[in-house]
């Protein structure tokens, strides 16, 4: 694959970028997709900020290739969160639910590349006059928090590239070479994987967590708690309460009280597949293996290149 803008930008080989997820995320899924040419994420939204120092260390100790953190802008501890940042010269910060112009001035400042995540062309505009980097466009087949917009990918893509002319990373319903080359057809200069990386032996989710994901079909996750934060859930027993109580007209207080402190750690990190918040994305149902996280990579280059050369063989004459 020839280098291309997020290929530069990032100092990457392949233009595959794995989403910092919470529970899953780590400094080892990390340092293994980097090591496989592309950029791996450490997902802040879940650690402590002592527990991202400690990540970030033990990821430059294992391996010298260009990494990121993923940063959700509502964290509350995000002072200390970004200074840690700075501190530990982070070169790639991927941010997201919130203002990038709230911290993007200081990140590249201080020489980082910045990237934000948006959910429509409208806040992709709003990414461009904060003077990010480059911009994640994520449809509503994404894993996790999504937009309220529920825009799909192949919605999303080419609205957002008429609206910025920023490098540009397609997310959401993304685990093939397949559809890595559909992205790249409709305006894309790279991916964001989630839900693919996240069932992989590196990943730090726990490993009834991945055994569930790999067992779904199609429609066994729903996007859910909208009066709140809009979440892709597996559908199991918390999902049953959240509807009972989402038909009902609850409140939000109502949602939050059910959602409760730790419910997602309960579910993708420790396992509890009847009680727990289990967040991943509709891609999920296609994926029925845990391989290494840089035969993920490896795979996707090779589907891509097969694609592309098949699909040239297609052309149409006019």
């Amino acid at each position: 694959m020839s280098i291309n803008r997020i290929s530069a930008l990032f100092g990457i080989r392949y233009p595959i970028i794995q989403a910092g997820m919470v529970w899953c995320s780590g400094w080892k899924l990390a340092a293994a997709v980097s090591n496989a040419g592309g950029l791996g994420l450490i997902g802040a939204g879940s650690m402590h900020p002592g527990t991202l120092r400690e990540h970030i260390q033990k990821y430059k100790a294992a391996t010298g290739q260009p990494f990121g953190v993923n940063v959700p802008l509502m964290y509350p501890q995000i002072e200390e969160i970004m200074q840690i940042i700075l501190e530990e010269k982070v070169p790639v910060v991927f941010t997201s639910a919130g203002n990038p112009k709230t911290w993007t001035a200081t990140l590249k400042s201080a020489g980082i590349k910045v990237a934000h995540v948006v959910s429509s062309s409208r806040f992709a505009i709003k990414c461009a006059e904060a003077g990010v980097d480059a911009v994640v466009a994520e449809g509503f087949e994404a894993g996790g928090h999504n937009g309220r917009e529920e825009t799909t990918t192949f919605a999303l893509i080419p609205q957002v590239r008429k609206a910025i002319d920023l490098p540009l990373i397609a997310a959401g319903g993304i685990g093939s070479g397949e559809a890595m080359a559909a992205a790249f057809a409709l305006g894309a200069e790279g991916v964001q994987v989630g839900t693919r990386f996240a069932l992989t032996n590196e990943s730090s989710a726990s490993e009834a967590f991945k055994q569930r994901c790999i067992s779904l079909n199609e429609g066994d996750t729903v996007l859910s708690l909208k009066k709140l934060s809009p979440t892709r859930l597996v559908r199991n027993e918390f999902y049953q309460q959240v509807q009972q109580l989402e038909d009902r007209g609850a409140t939000p207080e109502e949602l939050r009280e059910l959602l409760g402190k730790g419910r997602s750690k309960r579910g993708i990190f420790d396992g509890d597949l009847t009680e727990g918040e289990l967040e991943i994305g509709q891609i999920a149902s296609h994926i029925k293996e845990i391989i290494p996280a840089g035969q993920v990579v490896n795979e996707m280059i090779g589907q891509y290149n097969r694609t592309i050369h098949r699909l040239s063989q297609l052309a149409i004459d006019n």
